[in-house]
This record gives C-alpha cells, sequence and structure tokens, in this order.
C-alpha cells in the first residue's frame, strides 16, 4: 500500500447547542481532516485537536504545521504492509500525537477500503453494535440540566455523564440522584481539582456514581493514586493517558480504575489496541471517549469501540446531537435501545458528503 498524495482541510462546524466544559464554553468546533490516497483508493481521519490549547497543547494550528511540514513527508512515496507500520514511522517527530492520529487512522481507513473490509473487522473488533453514553455540559441552571438529561434519556442512552468543577459538582449529583434514581451516571472534571480537594471530592462517594474522570491535573498521575486511596468512587484517566507506558505506570501505581481511551489523544488505532489490551490484561474496564467529532471521528470511533474490552458506553452519541448538517451520510443514530450499529461498508463505512465539507472548509492543501 503505497501513499501517494496526502490533503488536509481545516474546517468549522457550528454545534447544535453549546457545549461547556471546565475550560470554557464552546458554540462551534474547529477541527483537522486528513484525506490520503494510494493505489486507487482513499483515506479519511479527523484531528481531534481544538482551536484553543486547554484541553491539550496542541491545536488545530500545531497539528497543520506538523502533518504539512513534519508527518507528511514521512509517509508519501512510501509503502507500507499494514496500517499498524505508519505510527512507527513517525517516531521521529516527538509527542503532537493529535497530528499523528489524523493521518494514522486515514492510512487504517484507505488500507480496510482497499480489502473491501469494514474497519471494526481489521482493528480486531468483536461486536455489530456498541453502547452508547452522552455527555452533558456544565448548563445555565441546575433545572436546564435536569431537562437535558430527561431528554437524553428519553432518547436511550444507556450512561449519562454530566461536567463537573468547583461550584457546579455535589449539589448538581444530589439533584440528579433525586430526580432520576439509581440511573448509570459518572461525571467529569477536565482537571479542575487539586488534591486539596479531596474532602471535597468525597462528598460524591454516596452518590453510586460509575466513576469520576480525570479529577486533578492533566500531566498527574502520583496524585490521583493518592486521590484513589482516600475516596470510593472509581477514578478514570483521560487527558494523562497519552502514551501506552504513562498507562502502564497509572495502573502499577493503582491511580485509576478504568481508563478512557481516545485514539486522537494516543496518536491513532495503533496506540489504541495495545492500550486496550494493556487494560484488558489487568482487568481494567476500557471505555471510548469523544472529542465533538464530527461523522468521520466519530465513525473511526464507532469500529475501534467494538473491540471486547470497551466494556462501558462510551461519549460516542447520535450525529444530531452535535452537527446538523454532519458530514457525512447516513447520519450516525442510537437506536432505542441505546446502542450504535457499526458500518459494514469498507473502511469507515460512511458516505463523506464533499460538498459539506467543502463549505465547511477554511484552509486546503495537497500535498
Amino acid at each position: 500500500m503505497k501513499i501517494e498524495k496526502v490533503e488536509l482541510f481545516l474546517c468549522r462546524l457550528p454545534l447544535v447547542h453549546f457545549f461547556e466544559t471546565s475550560f470554557g464554553r464552546s458554540y462551534d468546533r474547529t477541527f483537522v481532516l486528513v484525506r490520503v490516497e494510494g493505489e486507487g483508493h482513499e483515506g479519511w481521519g479527523e484531528s481531534v485537536a481544538e482551536a484553543n490549547p486547554y484541553y491539550s497543547s496542541e491545536t488545530t494550528d500545531t497539528v497543520w504545521h506538523v502533518i504539512e511540514g513534519f508527518l507528511a513527508p514521512l509517509v508519501i512515496g512510501q509503502t507500507f504492509e499494514h496500517p499498524r507500520e505508519v505510527f512507527p514511522a513517525l517516531r521521529r517527530v516527538r509527542g503532537h500525537n493529535m497530528a499523528k492520529a489524523g493521518l494514522e487512522m486515514a492510512v487504517w481507513d484507505l488500507y480496510a477500503r482497499s480489502l473491501g473490509r469494514p474497519l471494526s473487522a481489521v482493528l480486531g473488533g468483536t461486536r455489530p453494535r456498541i453502547s452508547s453514553g452522552v455527555s452533558i455540559g456544565i448548563q445555565d441552571s441546575l433545572d436546564q440540566l435536569l431537562e437535558k438529561i430527561d431528554q437524553e434519556l428519553s432518547a436511550g442512552y444507556q450512561r449519562i455523564k454530566i461536567k463537573i468543577k468547583p461550584g457546579w459538582d455535589v449539589d448538581a449529583v444530589e439533584r440528579v440522584r433525586t430526580r432520576f434514581g439509581k440511573i448509570p451516571l459518572m461525571v467529569d472534571a477536565n482537571a479542575a481539582y487539586t488534591l486539596q480537594d479531596q474532602p471535597h471530592l468525597a462528598r460524591l462517594d454516596p452518590y453510586d456514581l460509575m466513576m469520576i474522570e480525570q479529577p486533578l491535573d492533566y500531566d498527574d498521575v502520583m496524585d490521583h493514586a493518592t486521590l484513589q486511596k482516600g475516596i470510593t468512587t472509581p477514578i478514570c484517566l483521560d487527558e494523562s493517558i497519552h502514551t501506552v507506558r504513562i498507562a502502564r505506570d497509572a495502573i502499577e501505581a493503582k491511580a485509576c480504575r478504568i481508563i478512557n481511551i481516545k485514539p486522537g489523544r494516543v496518536g491513532g488505532h495503533r496506540a489504541s489496541i495495545e492500550l486496550h489490551d494493556l487494560c484488558a490484561a489487568h482487568d481494567i474496564p476500557v471505555w471510548h471517549g469523544g472529542m465533538l467529532e464530527s461523522g468521520i471521528g466519530r465513525a473511526h470511533n464507532i469500529h475501534l469501540a467494538s473491540l471486547p474490552n470497551f466494556r462501558l458506553p462510551g461519549d460516542i452519541a447520535a450525529s444530531k446531537r452535535y452537527y446538523q448538517p454532519d458530514l457525512i451520510e447516513p447520519a450516525i443514530e442510537v437506536g432505542a435501545d441505546g446502542t450504535i450499529a457499526v458500518p459494514q461498508g469498507p473502511g469507515i463505512g460512511v458516505n463523506i458528503v464533499r460538498d459539506r465539507v467543502n463549505q465547511a472548509t477554511l484552509r486546503h492543501v495537497t500535498l
């Protein structure tokens, strides 16, 4: 499989509804799409880096710069027997996993399309449908939060996640439990707390949460280990796990009991599979996080989440929650049972609507 061309698209799409985390509020999303060509086939990937450096040090500008100037030259004109060879081929460039993932995942799509097989089969997926949860951002009021949860439960989602931050945490959880009882519920802090907040975070223990996701700093493992000893709610790490090696250290330190896998955060599908297998070997359940991806990135996520150790519902929801219209057809939909079908067409198994991509594109380059 020879890589002959790489294209980059800087795109912007308006969100159906604002999304707020401890980082701030977003009304739209800017992202980089990657298209690769080789031997008569194409493949698409999406970098999850945002326009700002709040979730990660990477941004859409750094992703564009690194792929155009450093990563694309490492793959254009090169022949790969299997897409698992791409991530090691990019090792000369340190870090920049979101840039690497956009390119690497596009090659996985290209390879699966060239074989006429769904991407899930190439990745090692085992299930035809995946369980879907939903992530609900910080709202303008607790009443608005309860209304949003009611809507999502009516839509069939199997798990509710709410974003928290200091001043929007224990009271919000208490109101949700009072209104909705024992629904599967988790919270995500996006690194909004410090170890000094342990007594306050322990106040969440009586509410039987599935987990608290990334309560402490993004580059912190050992303080999470200390915090986990002091609370009964399972800690799930997200931002801290940007390599398989760090995940190994976190598991050994007992810094978490659950891990969120985002291929865009760890460098693509190969690293995600290695992380999945590491967690399975230590009986650590994983689930698939989300970064407000368009349908292209979302389709990749669905295929990856079909692997067997994705035992908890992920943040992979219907397209219409985020973008109308999305960049793909058919739209990704959630069934009444709270599951999503894994597309069975070649590659990511969805059709990219080029007119919509063109309308959303702010900048384009062909390499």
